[in-house]
């Protein structure tokens, strides 16, 4: 029987509520559908928040993680309530490895995030430069909003290393977005074929989840469907 229940992990910058179109599809297809609220403090708390919602789920759920979520699921994965895990634009660290130096190794010639210094501790994104580079396929309007309601991301959650990757013992699929400028395609696939996920490419920006949130569902009903 395929897994029905659906754990959403947000990444940096934003909160859970971005994943409300893929709830409504996963919802309206039968799934029980939970989304973290990350503090998005340090790598290991967010981790902690993320298995209480696993292990509060009755059955074996599907870890869905984007962006630096993907870091998270890559740590919460290796719990036994989870049977699976996607990966949405995300980072998929190795052992030893943290989103920082996944950020090192991006290729020399790719756009660069527009992180901002940082501010007691945490990071923001260059409001001027939060459409272009992080939602550039959302309304205007609703990119707007994202830049003006950025969740502070702090720096700690950026330096946390993964001492036991989930993908390793876990199925995974990962979900490329070859329009992205925030983790740019050639770091994606690398990451992807090195966890040996499942991959399908979609032409979208890195707010894949915002806008196409039917390709999103799409790969997570195919995960559970397999798992």
């Amino acid at each position: 029987m395929a897994s029905k229940t659906v754990v959403l992990v947000h990444g940096g910058f934003v909160d859970g509520s971005g994943w409300q179109g893929v709830y409504a599809i996963l919802r309206k297809d039968g799934y029980d559908v939970r989304i973290v609220q990350n503090p998005t403090l340090s790598l290991d708390s967010d981790v902690a928040a993320t298995t209480r919602i696993i292990d509060a789920q009755r059955e074996p759920v599907l870890l869905v993680g984007h962006s630096y979520g993907g870091a998270v699921i890559t740590g919460a994965g290796t719990d036994p309530n989870v049977a699976a895990l996607v990966y949405i634009a995300g980072f998929a660290p190795d052992a030893g490895e943290s989103v920082n130096t996944r950020i090192a190794d991006f290729p020399p010639d790719a756009p660069a995030p527009p992180i901002l210094p940082p501010q007691d501790g945490f990071l923001f994104l260059d409001r001027e430069k939060f459409h272009d580079s992080f939602a550039g396929d959302v309304d205007a309007d609703e990119a707007a909003f994202m830049a003006d309601s950025q969740v502070p991301w702090g720096v700690d959650a950026l330096g946390g290393t993964i001492s036991e990757p989930a993908w390793r013992n876990k199925p995974s699929w990962y979900l490329l977005t070859t329009e992205d400028r925030m983790i740019p395609p050639q770091a994606q696939q690398m990451m992807s074929e090195r966890a040996g996920a499942t991959v399908e490419e979609v032409a979208a920006s890195h707010s894949v989840y915002l806008s196409q949130p039917a390709a999103v569902a799409a790969i997570i009903e195919k995960a559970a469907s397999a798992t």
